[in-house]
């Protein structure tokens, strides 16, 4: 008898958490299902720890990488995102998982991606379990402050290469991506209480100012720098349609970065480098009306010409960027809670999360069973993931949603 008088109290709980989650949600019902039943699609096959989910292959099929490919930090971190907006343990039992075999990262300075790999698996662990990821953190940007030199000021992102004309020699290239490992730096600092690792963050982040962006705030892809002198030797791009064109996620990281650098120094020169960089994104020519933009902002411009073999009659349609939308969009919530812009920056964010939530970018379609958004690219001039689902397409996603409800619920994130 009192198993039975206990019910309807049990359940009328129920009824009310569930309310109290879905009234918080950004989210509709049909979105939340959606979102969920993929989540359950990939971790009913993804078993194996060491390898993480990042694609789909032609046939459909989920195509994973190893613990050192340098997204492999997204999987769990969009575990981690989930447990937070789900309040469900199988999303963090998953993200400790999937967290913890990256273990052996904190040691490794192969190149500066540690950042991606282990601020958004351990980072996001620390901040939404209360994890004790302290001293794996720390060690990490220990590891990635070897890639550090006073000559050029600036963090190494690849080791010697060469440009895509197969002639031009990168001896010390640095990328707009390693703007984003920044935030590890800035976060070992605080925990360590060692300002050595804020001190390469801040420099880093200045030099790239220095030497990335042109005077309309548009920034390469890669700088290359003299080992020696530290000297400016090439400025190019890997992944754009031309070395003076925009490429479309580089946009993003650079605002992203620049966000982020304010929020751990207020130093009012990157909020002002943040705003001009989000100027010229959002009123740029050549951004579509859904603010979802195509992989390159000059793609269509007939006075840029690739100095790679390119045909526009391979893409009919100029293939648009999911990754560069969803990044764009979660670094312009938290630019507007630094902005007089305030508005005018979330209504674009708004605007852009409205986009990737409808039909046109969700993958209701059938063929993508393991991600949220279709219409990503990886590197077109590389012939690789062209109008794919990217997990990280997914993690920036989730996290501009995250950041949107904490807006709503007037909370910080």
């Amino acid at each position: 008898m009192k198993i039975i008088r206990l019910l309807p109290v049990i359940i009328i709980s129920s009824l009310l958490i569930a309310c109290t989650v879905k009234e918080k949600s950004v989210l509709n019902q049909k979105q939340m299902d959606f979102i969920e039943k993929q989540f359950e699609n990939t971790l009913a096959i993804a078993r194996d720890y060491t390898q993480n989910p990042r694609t789909i292959k032609e046939d459909g099929s989920l195509k994973t990488v190893g613990i050192y490919n340098w997204t492999s930090g997204f999987f769990p971190g969009n575990l981690w995102y989930m447990y937070k907006l789900t309040g469900d343990e199988i999303y963090k039992n998953g993200a400790v998982k999937w967290t913890e075999v990256l273990d052996t990262i904190q040691y490794w300075s192969g190149n500066h991606d540690v950042g991606f790999m282990m601020y958004c698996s351990y980072g996001n662990g620390m901040k939404f379990a209360g994890l004790d990821y302290k001293d794996i953190l720390v060690q990490t940007a220990e590891s990635l402050s070897k890639r550090y030199s006073d000559k050029t000021l600036a963090i190494k992102s690849w080791d010697y290469r060469k440009a895509w004309d197969g002639k031009t020699e990168w001896f010390y290239p640095v990328i707009i991506d390693n703007m984003m490992n920044l935030e590890l730096l800035f976060e070992a600092s605080i925990l360590s209480g060692n300002n050595k690792y804020r001190d390469i963050a801040v420099q880093h982040a200045e030099t790239t100012m220095k030497n990335h962006y042109r005077d309309d705030y548009s920034c390469y892809h890669v700088v290359d720098y003299d080992t020696i002198t530290g000297a400016v030797l090439d400025k190019a791009t890997c992944q754009g349609f031309t070395d003076e064109s925009a490429w479309a996620r580089g946009q993003a990281w650079g605002l992203y970065g620049y966000v982020l650098c304010y929020r751990y120094t207020k130093d009012k020169k990157f909020l002002d480098f943040a705003e001009n960089i989000a100027e010229y994104i959002l009123h740029h020519k050549n951004l579509p009306e859904d603010l979802v933009p195509y992989w390159d902002y000059n793609v269509a411009d007939e006075s840029f010409v690739p100095e790679w073999q390119y045909n526009p009659a391979d893409y009919p349609e100029i293939p648009r960027d999911a990754s560069a939308a969803a990044i764009t969009c979660s670094a312009l919530y938290e630019l507007a809670g630094y902005s007089a812009n305030k508005e005018e920056l979330l209504s674009a964010a708004d605007k852009i999360q409205e986009a990737l939530l409808s039909p046109a970018y969700m993958a209701y379609n059938g063929k993508n069973k393991y991600f949220i958004l279709d219409h990503s690219v990886g590197s077109i001039p590389h012939g690789v993931e062209i109008d794919v689902p990217l997990v990280y397409a997914d993690y920036y996603l989730l996290e501009s949603i995250y950041r949107k409800q904490q807006i709503k619920k007037e909370e910080k994130f």
